[in-house]
């Protein structure tokens, strides 16, 4: 019997087999919200904005990206389709092989990636516990323990995932640790000095805007791959939105202010080992097993992204990922993280403005006529969106390219839409 986290990429979940309602969806998104590499952000943002700019930068970025991410995750309650199998409803069953195979090789860059964080993080916490020559030290067995981690997670399913896991247990064991970093940081820093410090001024706000942005939009292409399994879309934006924004928030200001205050070097190990001195480790440990359901999620919907290039099963498909992924983590050095984001938000920000576009103000949240074949127009649109998010992010970089790009991709598929429309009419 076919359980619902593995129902075909192409076909919707039924209304009777969406078990996911508000409180999933908040522990869901909460958790994806927080991380090692969201700390790390926060680093990133440290030096150049201080503590008051970065805040601003994150609190703006996160709450315009939440926005636009709820707003997605409703298309998926609202058709039961998984992320890349609604695109066919804005680009095409043919226009929308192109982002299922964009996604497929960034998720697999990703889940890679995740692995990499983990592995890096607990190999410092094993050397500064266990001593440089014990097996905790060991890349390579760090790499395999969260790469069979991620899979196993992957294969099993969201279902079992959220509710088995995050919802009974996995949402408390993050709050606590949470508090624990937070408590840490109020009794042994002096957070009016860190507040009135200025940035040295290398990085501007609109640029830390970007940055912080892409986090969230990141998951624009995998929102629906869980959004699915509900049918309430209140829920789902409820819940996507309040989750995301508090998880990544929190976290993400604690990195801006542990690298103030206790790595001023900005360094990536000198920001874990300021983490690790809070609770004997303990809390910094937490979040690094929770990193591993992000490496999960991106290995179950590239699955579900492959489900609809190839017709092989998802769990199938998602141990085939998981393997690859754990191998990538062993080989390839570890990329610039800035550009990595930067990135994706150039892709998939535009493409999402098409998409929100078509399914809200286009279609009103019905189902279309037909997606067979190309929609020209909403291909065009992405296609000038990209365009545009990389001439103003080299031109003009101080004013931010991912909503720029955004909107005018939107604004193009409408009134391209508009125009066919009224040709349409008249013939």
């Amino acid at each position: 019997m076919t359980t619902p986290s593995h129902f075909s990429p192409d076909h919707p979940v039924p209304s009777t087999q969406r078990p996911f309602g508000g409180r999933d969806l908040f522990s869901l998104w909460f958790s994806l919200g927080i991380g090692l590499m969201v700390l790390q952000v926060g680093a990133m943002l440290a030096p150049g904005l201080g503590l008051a700019g970065a805040v601003l930068a994150i609190a703006l970025g996160t709450g315009v990206g939440v926005l636009l991410l709820g707003a997605a995750g409703v298309i998926g309650s609202d058709t039961g389709l998984s992320a890349m199998a609604t695109l066919r409803l804005s680009l095409g069953s043919h226009g929308a092989r192109l982002p299922a195979l964009l996604n497929l090789l960034q998720l697999v860059g990703w889940g890679a990636f995740e692995i990499i964080v983990m592995r890096d993080a607990a190999s410092l916490l094993g050397a500064r516990t266990f001593g440089e020559d014990s097996l905790w030290n060991s890349p390579m067995f760090w790499t395999l323990c969260f790469g069979g981690l991620a899979t196993l997670l992957a294969v099993s399913g969201p279902l079992a995932f959220v509710r088995k896991v995050l919802r009974k247990w996995g949402i408390w064991v993050l709050l606590g640790a949470c508090l624990w970093l937070t408590w840490n940081l109020f009794a042994k820093a002096d957070l009016g000095e860190l507040w009135n410090r200025a940035g040295d001024g290398s990085m501007s706000l609109a640029v830390g805007f970007d940055i912080v942005i892409a986090m969230p939009l990141s998951w624009l292409p995998l929102i629906a791959d869980y959004s699915r399994f509900a049918r309430n879309g209140r829920h789902v934006f409820g819940g996507t939105v309040l989750g995301y924004f508090i998880g990544n928030t929190w976290l993400m200001s604690l990195g801006v202010a542990y690298t103030l205050a206790f790595a001023p070097s900005g360094e990536a190990n000198a920001l874990l080992l300021a983490l690790a001195a809070a609770g004997m480790g303990i809390p910094l440990l937490l979040i690094l097993l929770d990193e591993s359901e992000k490496a999960f999620a991106d290995i179950h919907s590239a699955a579900v992204s492959t489900g609809l290039l190839v017709r092989l099963k998802v769990e199938h498909l998602a141990l085939a990922i998981g393997v690859l992924c754990t191998l990538i983590a062993l080989l390839a050095p570890l990329a610039q993280y800035e550009n990595f984001l930067l990135l994706i938000g150039s892709v998939f920000a535009p493409l999402f403005g098409v998409v929100l576009m078509d399914h809200y103000v286009i279609r009103r949240r019905r189902l279309p006529a037909q997606v067979d074949g190309l929609h020209w127009q909403a291909l065009l649109a992405w296609a000038v969106g990209v365009a545009a998010y990389h001439i103003i992010a080299g031109q003009a970089p101080e004013l931010g390219a991912t909503l720029p790009a955004l909107l005018l991709a939107g604004g193009l598929h409408l009134l391209l839409s508009f125009s066919r429309g009224r040709e349409t009419a008249r013939a």
